[in-house]
């Protein structure tokens, strides 16, 4: 009838795939890239460490990958037969998916630190080439599926739809199962291989449904892929376990046979000595211990709360100094408590409790007004996590302090000490009482590294907290009122609407400084 337009199934251009094929490549196509995203991250991160800046170096090359790969894989499809390309775009793809690991490996030697340049270099050779090879098929295979205008919307928005699912689901699956189960090296060489695998199914499929140059993958792929394998598996790496946050390990100190050092990523964590708790190595351990020397009478015990455990050095110098302490340990990472009870001598009893949780969300939980002491200690890479410096979250610190507690919290940064005056500033809207304790080059703008903040509802014993500080050796001092008000200057105050912590921290001192 005129004017009533027939229905009709989308015709099927000679020569393409299979639909179900179609779908399966672009899924699989999309989801590595993924995956190869996600593990980029944990593979570049013992190099560089774990800051906003890397994770948004990792995204941002991830996203710029995509945008080439999709162009040019259109652009080439309008000009080529996408018979001929995709197959040796897959494995191709899936070979520098495997040899990134080593690739990143043997560079990650030559790009420590945190330095924009080492985050950048690094980012790029972990995910920008493969990654935008595989983007490059999606393209193709819509052309390739692609029988006549009609159908052009059909075609690219089910193909289009198949390759955000493929992306969904790899990111679910690596975050919440695949980095669960499997190390970062064994998840991007199983991705890696099954997508030359796919590529040479296609490539066969292809070359038996059309003949001449379709399918046709050059040998020197598949070898690049079982090289690139081989050298995964000799590549040096930092990790003697990845845990569901870090590279880890314990060394020992050739110094001190009983010594035992914590590496998490690319920083010296925790000091532990297996046969003397009160041996503290690093010198804001000793000043935090000297802080709670100070806080009462000897050998008195102390209900405490650890936010971060790494070595559990503190709890456990308290455990052997006051007999009695009661300490409960919020650390967010399993793994690093597994290396505590295996390789650290770590034993839990009533007195000392470890819970494996968020710090901010275990404070959430904290009953009001029963800590004598609270002790920050958490690290995400080279910072705080920012949702333990904000005013909403020493507010929570306040609540499970006694009237008479203190928190105490171990803080890192280098000239011109923007997060440390931030935090100290925010320490300030929440605790009347606050003080910082640092060398005199520290306060005096001249160096940086460690330093330990106090607060506390009531006037601090600063000149016990200066005797005890000696006591441990140390030339450190107490810094407070007028003094504390220099350096603070007019540093904002954090919030949990606006917290850019890892944008104030300055990581490392300057060159010559």
């Amino acid at each position: 009838m005129a004017g009533i337009e027939e229905a009709v199934e989308p015709a099927t251009r000679p020569g393409a795939l299979p639909d179900w094929v179609a779908v399966v490549v672009t899924f699989l196509c999309s989801g590595a890239v993924l995956v190869l995203e996600i593990a980029g991250l944990r593979l570049i991160a013992p190099y560089v460490g774990i800051t906003l800046q890397t994770n948004t170096a990792v995204i941002g090359f991830a996203l710029a990958a995509i945008a080439l790969g999709a162009w040019s894989g259109g652009w080439a499809a309008d000009r080529t037969d996408p018979r001929r390309l995709i197959a040796p775009l897959m494995v191709a793809g899936g070979a520098l998916v495997v040899a990134v690991l080593p690739l990143v490996r043997f560079a990650g030697s030559w790009l420590t630190g945190a330095d924009a340049g080492s985050v950048l270099l690094l980012a790029a050779v972990a995910v920008v080439v493969p990654a935008a090879l595989l983007s490059a098929v999606p393209p193709m295979v819509v052309k390739l599926q692609l029988a006549s205008l009609a159908e052009t919307g059909s075609v690219v928005g089910r193909l289009s739809g198949i390759g955000t699912l493929g992306g969904i689901a790899a990111t679910f699956v690596t975050g919440f199962l695949l980095i669960a189960i499997f190390p970062t090296s064994g998840i991007l060489v199983g991705t890696g291989l099954v997508t030359v695998l796919a590529g040479g199914a296609v490539g066969l499929l292809l070359h038996r449904r059309a003949g001449g140059g379709a399918g046709r993958v050059p040998v020197g792929l598949f070898v690049l892929a079982l090289a690139g394998s081989l050298l995964a598996a000799v590549a040096p790496t930092p990790c003697e376990a990845e845990t569901a946050y870090h590279c880890a390990r314990v060394a020992a100190d050739p110094e001190r046979e009983t010594g035992r050092v914590l590496r998490l990523d690319t920083l010296r964590h925790s000091y532990v000595d297996l046969a003397d708790p009160t041996h503290l190595e690093f010198e804001y351990v000793r000043a935090i211990a000297a802080v709670t020397d100070a806080m009462t009478p000897e050998g008195q015990p102390l209900s405490a709360l650890h936010l971060g455990g790494g070595g559990v050095t503190v709890p456990r110098y308290l455990a052997e100094v006051r007999p009695g302490t009661t300490s409960l340990v919020l650390e967010v990472d399993p793994g690093v408590v597994a290396m505590d009870r295996e390789q650290l001598g770590l034993v839990e009893s009533d007195e000392l409790r470890v819970r494996v949780v968020d710090a901010r969300v275990g404070l959430a939980d904290e009953p009001r007004g029963e800590r004598d002491l609270v002790v920050g200690d958490a690290f995400g890479g080279l910072s705080v996590p920012w949702q333990l410096t904000t005013v909403e979250a020493l507010g929570l610190v306040d609540d499970a302090l006694t009237d008479g507690g203190v928190y105490v919290a171990n803080l890192i940064d280098h000239p011109p000490m923007g997060f440390v005056r931030a935090e100290l500033a925010t320490l300030r809207a929440v605790f009347p009482h606050v003080g910082l304790l640092a060398r005199d080059a520290v306060l005096a703008g001249d160096d940086g590294g460690n330093v330990v903040a106090v607060a506390s509802r009531q006037p601090l014993p600063t000149a016990a907290i200066d005797a005890a500080l000696r006591g441990h050796g140390l030339t450190w001092r107490v810094t407070d009122g007028e003094r504390l008000d220099g350096f603070v200057g007019d540093a904002e105050v954090l919030t949990d609407d606006h917290a850019p912590v890892d944008q104030l921290l300055t990581p490392y001192a300057a060159p010559g400084s």
